[in-house]
């Protein structure tokens, strides 16, 4: 492979490890002030760690759906679990994405309503077809949506970073003290890293195998992992300066927008459906994949039938189901992340 070439690719794959990380949590900022910045400087401290663990367990992983060469995610719990206990950990993953894809679903639909002030079903309804037919690429799809929407978020995030340092005092910033009471940023980090990375096998363990070349994985899985650096310690520094009164709010990044004027409020509201986007399309698409393998069905048809039933959950409140199995998923992705980190990569 050309150095130009690779180094495309390479900046595909981390595009696509960007967007399967990032959703509604990282948009609004809830995620970041809970896991972060209720540390004070011990949130920097979490978010280099969190940088490092994503470049090098994100680079495992893909490495591993290469080597293997998974389709989906079934192989890979069951290289990493063991046939027995990786079935059953294939079936929890299946539940957990298809509540995560209801959720982002669900979301939509609420920016929809509550942000432009049309029809919730709209906006579910209008995001699922465009997401159906980028899946229909296949991985190309993904590829290319990320390619696209990530460097929006990017620039987001560095803009409302830069934003906050010209606004805010670094002095201030430096100062922060940790507000978390029975936590310590250690555990919100790794906490972190294993929630996101096991939902992110959906899509890294299949794109590892689409890719195959290792070399363009590793560069790949660094520029996603840094890439992911940037953007959280870029947030994570404009909520700070806005503490405490980010605290207890369900938007936090809204006290910082609404300082930017309307244009920047559009730029947010592109950026949230943007994310959420993403993460949508990795959900359905690594669902899909999976079930092909055990379902007499073809892989539109299963996509269409995962998009229908997610509407009508939707419709249900299904999002509180999500939030009561995310704790627990987190656990399991802990399991994930220590076998991830000491089982030997396969054998060509």
């Amino acid at each position: 492979m050309a150095v130009d070439e690779r180094w495309f690719t390479a900046a595909r794959v981390g595009f696509a490890y960007i967007g399967t990380v990032v959703g509604a949590g990282f948009a609004s900022g809830q995620e970041i002030m809970h896991f972060f910045t209720r540390f004070g400087m011990g949130g920097v401290s979490a978010i280099l760690m969190v940088t490092a663990l994503f470049s090098w367990l994100g680079i495992r992983m893909m490495v591993m759906g290469a080597r293997l060469k998974a389709n989906s995610y079934e192989e890979f719990n069951n290289y990493l679990f063991g046939d027995r206990w990786g079935r059953w950990m294939n079936i929890f993953v299946g539940l957990v994405l298809f509540g995560v894809t209801t959720a982002m679903m669900s979301g939509t639909g609420a920016l929809f309503r509550e942000q432009l002030g049309l029809s919730f079903h709209l906006g579910v309804i209008v995001t699922s077809l465009i997401a159906f037919v980028v899946i229909l690429r296949g991985m190309e799809g993904i590829l290319s949506v990320n390619a696209l929407v990530v460097p929006l978020m990017f620039l987001f995030t560095v803009l409302v970073g830069v934003n906050g340092f010209q606004t805010g005092g670094m002095e201030e910033f430096i100062g922060m003290v940790s507000v978390a009471e029975d936590d310590h940023w250690i555990t919100s980090a790794v906490t972190y890293v294993a929630f996101n990375l096991a939902m992110s096998q959906a899509v890294l363990v299949p794109m590892g195998n689409e890719i195959q070349d290792e070399k363009t994985l590793r560069m790949g899985g660094l520029l996603g992992g840094i890439g992911l650096g940037v953007m959280l310690l870029a947030s994570n520094f404009a909520l700070a300066l806005r503490t405490p009164e980010i605290f207890g709010m369900e938007i936090p990044i809204a006290l910082v927008i609404g300082t930017l004027g309307q244009g920047m409020k559009w730029f947010f509201l592109a950026v949230m459906w943007g994310e959420i986007f993403t993460t949508l399309i990795g959900n359905v698409y690594g669902l899909a994949a999976n079930l092909i393998q055990v379902v007499p069905f073809r892989i539109n048809t299963l996509m269409a039938a995962i998009f229908i039933l997610g509407y009508l959950c939707s419709l249900l409140g299904f999002p509180i189901f999500v939030g009561k199995i995310y704790p627990l998923f987190g656990y399991c992705g802990i399991i994930v992340l220590l076998l991830l980190a000491v089982r030997r990569y396969p054998r060509y």
